[in-house]
């Protein structure tokens, strides 16, 4: 009789145990690092990407987390989701090839131009020391410094403005990376971009049909590499004069 107390709460903490250890949430989860999984794997990892660190980064950053919860359910497809305000996050394969091309290193200073949900600037903050991200629309700008705030990016400064221009604050950079399709490459880029540097974007005017151009910056002058055809949403703001 003595011991019925001490076999209740052993029961009760066996059934804590198992609420917290089995509930749906962290079903989810086992099952969102499944998909994350494969995700590298099949979409990243057979298809040539090759470098460790990459694929450790692409492991760890949910991408789940960086969609609005309606598409959390094909976060892990290798495709481009809506993001709200008429942007895309884009597919995995997409990001994990824009960052192999710049080789970035740990010690590395980062410019991403199109911050979108932050997702990219999250991979990059995994590879580099320092990582400068800018938006032009504000209310993505807002969120995605919030979301890498939440989630511990201590090494990514988000700012709301024009691309186009650049951040000289900080400037130069070792890498930078244009999530958005520009008619010709800014040249406060280029300026900003450090003797040896690389910088990656989809160059075209076409809505539907970019190049993804790998360019290198040797003694000022700037050597251009053709990767793939691509589709991503126009730059906007100053460089849309030049479409004019």
């Amino acid at each position: 009789m003595v011991l019925e107390p001490l076999v209740k709460i052993l029961f009760i903490i066996l059934a804590t145990f198992f609420v917290l250890n089995c509930s749906p949430q962290g079903s989810e989860e086992d099952s969102y690092l499944v998909a994350r999984q494969r995700m590298v794997k099949e979409d990243i990892q057979k298809r040539g990407i090759d470098d460790p660190r990459l694929l450790e980064a692409m492991l760890k950053v949910k991408r789940h987390l960086f969609v609005p919860k309606d598409y959390r359910h094909l976060a892990y497809e290798d495709r481009p989701l809506p993001i709200g305000e008429g942007q895309t996050i884009s597919q995995p394969y997409i990001v994990a090839l824009m960052t192999y091309h710049l080789h970035i290193k740990p010690g590395d200073k980062v410019l991403e131009i199109g911050t979108g949900s932050g997702y990219q600037a999250a991979i990059l903050a995994e590879l580099a020391k320092e990582v400068y991200t800018i938006e032009i629309i504000e209310k993505l700008a807002e969120k995605a410094q919030e979301r890498l705030k939440r989630l511990g990016y201590r090494n990514v400064w988000v700012k709301c403005g024009d691309g186009f221009f650049g951040w000289k604050e900080h400037a130069p950079y070792d890498a930078i990376i244009v999530t958005c399709a520009a008619p010709k490459i800014p040249e406060h880029l280029i300026e900003q971009l450090k003797e040896g540097g690389r910088m990656i974007l989809p160059l075209g005017d076409d809505p539907f049909f970019q190049s993804l151009t790998l360019i290198t910056k040797r003694e000022g002058k700037i050597e251009k590499k053709q990767i793939t055809a691509v589709v991503f949403v126009p730059m906007t703001g100053e460089i849309e004069k030049e479409r004019k």
